[in-house]
């Protein structure tokens, strides 16, 4: 039996981003001012890992940054947060992921403009196989697929939980599905990966074929919606004052983890996780708002629902 060193270790994307700040998206063609603007560490993975280590999680992250500004931003960020950086390697001439994001300040929506150097690709070769089977969970993002699915394989041999954010269809990407155990995929891409705009039929169809034990998607502000066990957990998503949405996912996909790990019935773990989620987006960048278990927690037992009745089923 593998010694667990670790709980979580995730293999995927970090960015640094720089948020914008606007009152109004403008029209195409259009101007609007800038109100303000902060360089922000954030990427789907990382982020993950940083709700996690904030919990009380103990985190390892594979990853690359450049040897630019926006590196040192992104691992001084890691570093401050406890994450285990020892397979995360610097690119010698390469820039690091960056984001542009820009907010619209009386909805808290963003639209992100992005770019990764292909240098940042994390290959099969690189792996260390010791750094997937010495955790209890690993969490991946659909990048880098070729590595991403050597590692899964690993977990899948090692009995180490697979739980996966997928929001991009990347070239190969379903080629993970058969070692993916808890599938939290952003509300359009399994839709746009299958051809079935159906949510419970395309979960339905995801738990069947892959034999996944919960394939579901976050829904915005409506919340999450799993199916696990041979049944749908929808859980609404909570009433909060939006600043920015940015980073909502993968604060929500850390939770998420969290309450696995804790051993939680999966209907208090979109609770938490979506709560976690909400209180996010009450502060500006990826990671500005995470909060604690008893913040979470106190959202749960007070706070007001989103409940969209397209996702109740009695």
């Amino acid at each position: 039996m593998r010694i667990k060193t670790v709980d979580v270790v995730g293999l995927g994307l970090n960015a640094t981003d720089t948020v914008f700040m606007v009152r109004d998206f403008p029209a195409l063609g259009g101007k609007e001012r800038v109100l303000s603007s902060s360089a922000q560490a954030g990427g789907q993975v990382a982020t993950a890992l940083v709700t996690c280590q904030r919990l009380g999680l103990s985190t390892c992250y594979i990853g690359k940054v450049g040897d630019d500004e926006g590196g040192k931003v992104q691992l001084a960020s890691l570093k401050h947060e406890g994450v285990n950086l020892q397979f995360t390697r610097v690119v010698r001439g390469a820039p690091t992921q960056y984001g542009h994001i820009f907010v619209e300040q009386k909805t808290g929506e963003r639209t992100v403009f992005w770019d990764r150097d292909a240098r940042l690709t994390v290959t099969p070769r690189e792996l260390t196989e010791s750094a997937v089977t010495s955790a209890r969970v690993l969490h991946l993002d659909g990048c880098d697929i070729d590595a991403a699915l050597k590692a899964a394989r690993w977990a899948r041999r090692a009995a180490v939980l697979v739980v996966a954010d997928l929001d991009t269809v990347y070239k190969k990407v379903e080629s993970l599905f058969p070692y993916i155990d808890y599938l939290i995929a952003s509300t359009k891409f399994l839709p746009t990966l299958t051809g079935q705009d159906d949510p419970f039929q395309v979960l339905a169809y995801m738990a069947h074929e892959y034999k996944m034990k919960a394939p579901g998607m976050t829904l915005g502000r409506d919340g999450a919606l799993v199916h696990y066990a041979g049944r749908f957990y929808y859980s609404p998503g909570f009433v909060v004052e939006t600043v920015d949405t940015t980073g909502a996912g993968d604060v929500f996909h850390g939770a998420f983890i969290y309450g696995l790990l804790e051993g939680w019935e999966i209907s208090r773990i979109l609770d938490f996780a979506n709560a976690m989620a909400a209180l996010n987006c009450t502060a500006l960048g990826a990671r500005g708002g995470i909060k604690t278990r008893s913040e979470a927690e106190k959202l749960m037992a007070m706070g007001a629902r989103h409940v969209n009745p397209a996702y109740v089923r009695e």
